[in-house]
């Protein structure tokens, strides 16, 4: 029998991908299937992530197969574990195969509908939000990597080693963030099993519920952390926002709750920030470090990125600083689905 890959993914090794992805693709195939016969293999955009994402098709039935792309330093080392424990628990699509030393899994393929279809519109999204991220905390508890300020700072740590900005631009950022450090356990609930980087582009509506993709960053965690990227992510209204934070907690959230959100958003915004702004950094397009943090509103950010003014690792630089500026004053940022698609 011939097993060598199939010409879709001899296909898209030509489009850039090695052919050790390649390899791993297709041995966790025939793990998962074994001689069933593979009809079709299709890259699946969309999202930051260097990995390898293909939608397989197997018999009368889609999935999808994710295999790691090059580790970064700040690599979670949990996030196998912790995807295993919420595919169990329904909120992670179901698994069929996955080797953690091989950094590959194949699961179910859930066919995208548009969250403005959600049931009950805006306000039945929000509640089912909420919900979700009861149900996601409820689980077994996913394994302890870091504290979130801590790998935050090293996020933003890189970032100013980049050459990206001239010396001192980011210097009340340190103190700003020194700050909320000193500060932050003060305020700290619980740990529990967070996604942490639970943005829209990593929902997906099927049609009947929502399900959370993507668990590269799925860890033990501040409670609130994956509450406030979603906040930001759907830039939800202050009503929405309490209706989403009413779902999750069970009852009005009250002024302790509030003081305790804008103290872990502002940690998010700034690891936000250093997600985008390594992007730019990786694009090396710079040839001088950025002396100026002024930034567009944000109507002007989406106007610019919409019509193609603002594209490629400039959107991203731009971004970043948008970022980098709500964390020093709370300001509005961009939607996340809009902004990085």
């Amino acid at each position: 029998m011939d097993h060598s890959p199939p010409s879709p993914i001899r296909a898209a090794s030509q489009a850039g991908i090695t052919s050790a992805q390649s390899e791993v693709a297709w041995q966790a195939l025939r793990s998962a299937f074994g001689a069933r016969p593979v009809q079709s293999i299709e890259p699946v955009g969309g999202g930051i992530t260097s990995a390898l994402v293909l939608k397989v098709r197997v018999g009368d039935r889609n999935y999808l197969l994710r295999v790691e792309g090059a580790p970064s330093p700040l690599r979670n080392p949990h996030q196998y574990e912790s995807m295993r424990i919420a595919a169990e628990a329904g909120i992670a699509p179901g698994i069929h195969h996955l080797d953690e030393a091989a950094r590959v899994v194949v699961m179910d393929f859930i066919e995208p509908r548009p969250l403005r279809d959600y049931p009950g519109g805006h306000g039945g999204l929000a509640r089912a939000l909420g919900e979700l991220l009861k149900r996601l905390q409820a689980t077994p508890t996913f394994p302890f990597y870091v504290d979130y300020p801590d790998i935050v700072a090293r996020l933003f740590a890189h970032i100013r080693r980049t050459g990206l900005f001239a010396d001192g631009l980011l210097d009340n950022h340190v103190e700003h963030l020194d700050r909320i450090r000193q500060n932050y356990s003060s305020g700290l609930a619980r740990l529990v099993s967070s996604h942490n980087d639970a943005h829209s582009g990593n929902l997906l509506f099927d049609g009947q519920r929502l399900w959370l993709i993507d668990w590269e960053s799925a860890c033990r965690n501040d409670s609130m952390v994956d509450l406030a990227i979603l906040i930001d992510s759907f830039g939800f209204s202050p009503d929405l926002e309490a209706i989403f934070a009413t779902s999750w907690l069970g009852r009005a959230p009250d002024d302790a709750f509030y003081g305790r959100l804008t103290t872990v958003r502002a940690l998010t915004r700034l690891y936000f920030a250093g997600v985008f702004l390594s992007i730019s950094a990786a694009a090396q397009t710079r040839t001088t470090p950025d002396t100026d943090l002024s930034v567009p509103t944000v109507e002007a950010f989406d106007n610019r990125a919409r019509d193609g003014v603002l594209s490629g690792p400039e959107k991203f630089h731009t971004l970043g600083k948008m970022f980098l500026a709500s964390f020093l004053s709370g300001s509005a940022v961009p939607r996340f689905g809009a902004a990085t698609s």
